[in-house]
């Protein structure tokens, strides 16, 4: 089976996005990337079965990429054999009215998965530092005491906000959340096929907005912002994985290889052990079934 290799996604040192990788296919055909992604997604659904059971850990998945990276087909592709209990999946637009009342981080500490289940992020936290930075107006929006005017929005601000984000995530890994953040690496030349593709088919009109074609204007600042992020937030704790996502069979691919291969690592996932007074009354309980 092609076996991705963890080392060459995961941020372990500062990076340059230019002189990332966009497109994988480690030699291989789209029907055996499906089929390996099958095999992969059907282990770590029976180890979600586990970890349900196990009832200690929960597993955060986050998301991040440009429009059209593949966010959504690879959750749906990599879930695809939970059972539907064990997951959730967050999208995160435009923060509501009542989101705005509260800190930027409300809204996804109240979406954060429960022991035993894994949550998936489409989109997360860090767009408080990647759309927000881009365009520093929209800070102005959540009405924070000591931000009144756009040029407090300044570097000093966002050393702030990182700095408040690591301790967020810092503090939920001391407390049993296992986090894994992936960056969906897509070329700006992929993601115009993918919006011509949008255009050109009607089934799928539906997903294009003019707005898509204002954001890619500002490709070069979006890569500048997220290059940020992923050099100064990927911890031990709470890494970020540098995911080729011109091509999403691989991609999909590369994401369930590495949650598998992380969360095998803990040997103490395991089911919890049968009360002893029960474990010894096993035949009868079945001979009590079979003899109905």
């Amino acid at each position: 089976m092609i076996r991705p290799i963890l080392s060459d996604y995961k941020i372990s040192e500062k990076i340059k996005i230019a002189e990332t990788k966009t497109y994988e296919d480690f030699g291989a055909t789209k029907d055996d990337l499906e089929d390996a992604l099958r095999d992969t997604r059907r282990e770590l659904g029976d180890l979600q079965n586990t970890m349900y059971a196990h009832g200690k850990y929960s597993v955060l998945v986050c998301l991040q990429g440009m429009d059209t990276s593949g966010k959504d087909s690879l959750i749906r592709e990599v879930f695809k054999s939970f059972n539907a209990r064990g997951v959730d999946v967050h999208s995160f637009k435009v923060p509501t009215e009542l989101e705005l009342k509260h800190d930027y981080l409300w809204r996804h500490y109240i979406a954060l998965p429960a022991r035993g289940k894994f949550g998936v992020f489409n989109r997360t936290h860090y767009e408080n530092v990647l759309v927000t930075r881009v365009h520093p107006g929209y800070i102005l929006g959540e009405n924070l005491p000591n931000v009144t005017d756009i040029s407090h929005v300044n570097e000093a601000f966002w050393d702030r906000r990182f700095e408040q984000i690591v301790n967020f995530e810092k503090t939920l890994a001391e407390n049993g959340t296992l986090i894994y953040k992936f960056f969906l690496n897509l070329s700006k030349d992929e993601q115009k096929n993918r919006l011509l593709r949008r255009l050109r088919k009607q089934e799928k009109n539906w997903k294009f907005s003019p707005g898509d074609l204002k954001e890619r204007k500002l490709w070069p600042k979006y890569m500048e912002c997220y290059e940020d992020v992923l050099n100064r937030t990927s911890t031990s704790f709470a890494p970020w994985y540098c995911v080729p996502a011109d091509n999403k069979p691989a991609a999909r691919y590369i994401v369930a290889s590495i949650l598998l291969e992380e969360l095998q690592k803990y040997n103490d996932i395991k089911e919890p052990d049968l009360d002893p007074e029960v474990a010894a009354r096993i035949d009868e309980f079945r001979n009590q079934l079979e003899n109905e």
